[in-house]
């Protein structure tokens, strides 16, 4: 082994090196608890002092970290900070940082002001890791000269530089960081040893990748596959409701085949820290780099940013056949967050739903069991931890836009005037209509 990584090493096998995790949110959080439970000593870096300062109180936000898993993290020495100098002395930095567009130009400044962060406490011989999704190129071009400025140390001679794409699903109670495999790739083979023994203390399966590139690459291959499958059943969703085609029991029909054929659903537009964002990074990099259009992506945003304009189309439809207009309406939506079971409201299509409704004079309440227990409003709107009876009764219309585990979906479709299901959860009735 390559004598930059061999103490390293060293140091992660006997579980005396020391990691900071610069980020604490919704993958950063998860890569710190499990680093603690392998028997790292771990820093938390937390740039919002609220945060940090719940964190340190045993309060977590974060669905997938329980407070009495904080709490056991806490009690091993796990040390969530906002300070910057308390990361001095690390040998593994992580930085899981947001990556978001702005006017639709990758975002990389969360990026440039943790490796900035990095760098001031950088020591010879240290690995730092990104794990934020980002295009290629961003660890070598970028991170990698940003730590080599400011620590005054050069990758791959004095310290060790790898990518690692995250791939949290959160809410998902199957698969965790641990038993999801881990990709890795470092600038040179030294880097690419010492990520692998990191992540190896605590991950199942760690994947190699043959550089930096690759692994950048990886994690945006996974979610423009998503994307660009989730807009061709959203279109087909379209076009099979103007035909008078259930789209749900064709693809139901579809996924019985063993081969050649995987399942994607229909709904209101996709939304999150992933879908929404990473494919236009890839796409921006292809722009920039090689003068070419990703059409596939490109059209993949383009059905996927208009599904809201459908659905609030199909409501104004709904309530004309009952003899109502928009404006005044009275409408109980369920469910805001970008996903299922999680209280992120992150880039999700039912933000443009909900002002589109509002702009359009609808009265509307909002209930979303999850987000309602990070904040006490979305989009201008109070939002309700649980749906009233009264409400379905006397609303002239429901609009399921997430399907959390928590809604009664038998109460809904008995008691609803007038349902629209943007996720096939309710039986379809002369009151329910699917998207």
């Amino acid at each position: 082994m390559d004598r930059l990584a061999e103490p390293l090493v060293a140091k992660l096998e006997d579980r005396s090196a020391r990691v900071a995790v610069l980020g604490q949110g919704y993958v950063g959080l998860v890569v710190a608890m499990r680093a603690s439970e392998a028997g790292f000593e771990v820093v938390g870096l937390e740039p919002d002092a609220t945060r940090a300062a719940a964190l340190a109180d045993g309060r977590s936000y974060i669905e997938d970290v329980p407070d009495e898993v904080l709490q056991a993290a806490l009690d091993r020495g796990y040390r969530p900070t906002a300070d910057p100098a308390d990361i001095a002395g690390y040998d593994v930095a992580v930085i899981s940082v947001p990556t978001p567009l702005h006017e639709g130009l990758p975002d990389l400044t969360f990026i440039e002001s943790a490796g900035r962060m990095a760098g001031e406490h950088l020591t010879a011989g240290a690995l730092v890791v990104l794990e934020s999704t980002t295009y290629p190129g961003t660890t070598q071009e970028l991170l990698g000269p940003l730590l080599t400025e400011v620590a005054e140390l050069t990758a791959g001679e004095d310290f060790l530089l790898a990518y690692s794409p995250e791939r949290i699903d959160p809410g998902n109670p199957t698969f965790g960081l641990h038993n999801t495999p881990k990709v890795v790739g470092g600038i040179d083979q030294p880097s690419t040893d010492a990520v692998a023994a990191f992540f190896g203390a605590f991950v199942d399966q760690v994947v190699p990748v043959p550089g930096t590139g690759e692994a950048e690459l990886t994690k945006i291959l996974e979610n423009t596959f998503r994307h660009v499958n989730i807009a061709l059943v959203n279109e087909l969703a379209m076009f099979a409701h103007q035909l008078g085609i259930d789209i749900n029991a064709s693809i139901d029909a579809a996924a019985t085949k063993p081969f050649g054929f995987m399942p994607f659903r229909p709904g209101p537009g996709v939304g999150g820290h992933c879908l929404p964002v990473d494919p236009s990074y890839l796409s921006w990099r292809v722009k920039t780099q090689l003068g070419e259009n990703f059409r596939f992506i490109e059209l993949a945003n383009d059905i996927n940013e208009h599904m809201p304009h459908y659905v609030v189309r199909r409501i104004t439809s709904l309530l004309n056949d009952d003899r109502k207009a928009v404006n005044g309406a009275r409408i109980l939506v369920l469910g805001v967050s970008y996903k299922p079971n999680v209280g992120d409201t992150r880039e999700t299509p039912a933000r443009p739903i909900v002002e589109q409704l509002t702009e359009l004079g609808a009265e509307l309440t909002i209930v979303d069991h999850y987000a309602a227990a990070v904040s006490d409003t979305f989009a201008g709107h109070s939002l309700h931890d649980r749906i009233e009876p009264e409400q379905l009764g006397t609303s002239d219309l429901v609009l399921l836009l997430v399907d959390h585990d928590t809604i009664d979906y038998a109460e809904v479709a008995t008691t609803a005037a007038r349902a629209l299901d943007t996720r096939a959860r309710l039986p379809r009735t002369r009151a329910v209509s699917w998207i």
